[in-house]
């Protein structure tokens, strides 16, 4: 059976129907993944003991893997009287995983803002959260578009992982259309194209506002 190019058009609008859910679980995953790491970066510089404990949790994050954290907040908590929607699952999967990786991404955007940056705010006696939401967050945000831009990016990729527990984006409405017509390699290309179509787009943007933030800080 022959690659079937006019096929491969005709299930695009099929395969599009599913594009709304994917966008909504990027952008949900993404900003819900922003601010875990957010607090549990600002939580592991609250002390020593809270330091040691966010450490843990973040390094037992990224080191486990994605589909095993996703089966088992799908398949082995119910067993404990927890059932979640697939979606939830999904979002919820997606952004602890990727929020131990900002983390660390902001960890290094915050390494890399002067010392004195903190001492002045302490000598203005401003509160830990106006030192933070005013003075280093923006600041840390500046250093850090590009490589939080790549994992938005990688979050967008990763959707189809949610194919597994039958939340109903691009790859699991390809499944279905192969499923029903036995025909694998046509569904399948075009979720790649649409995906490396979308990924590009992002990367542009980012690459965007990465010089836009370049050419603020040389004003």
């Amino acid at each position: 059976m022959g690659f079937d190019f006019e096929y491969a058009l005709s299930i695009v609008p099929q395969i599009l129907k599913a594009l709304p859910t994917t966008f909504l679980v990027t952008v949900l995953c993404c900003f819900c993944a922003a601010v875990l790491a957010f607090a549990m970066e600002f939580t592991r510089r609250s002390g020593r003991i809270l330091g040691y404990v966010m450490r843990f949790i973040i390094d037992a994050i990224r080191s486990t893997p994605i589909l095993a954290q996703l089966y088992f907040v799908f398949f082995v908590l119910p067993f404990y009287g927890l059932t979640l929607p697939p979606m939830v699952v999904g979002v919820l999967g997606l952004s602890v995983y990727y929020s131990g990786y900002l983390a660390e991404v902001y960890k290094a955007g915050i390494d890399a803002i002067p010392r004195g940056q903190w001492d002045a705010a302490k000598a203005l006696h401003l509160s830990r959260w106006d030192t933070i939401s005013v003075i280093i967050a923006p600041q840390m945000l500046r250093n850090i578009a590009a490589p939080m831009g790549n994992y938005f990016v990688s979050i967008l990729k990763a959707t189809p992982y949610l194919a597994v527990i039958a939340v109903p984006e691009m790859l699991g409405e390809a499944f279905d259309i192969a499923s029903d017509t036995f025909r694998y390699a046509e569904p399948i290309l075009v979720v790649g194209i649409i995906f490396l179509s979308l990924a590009l787009v992002i990367a542009q943007l980012v690459r965007l506002l990465e010089e836009r933030m370049q050419q603020s800080l040389k004003r």
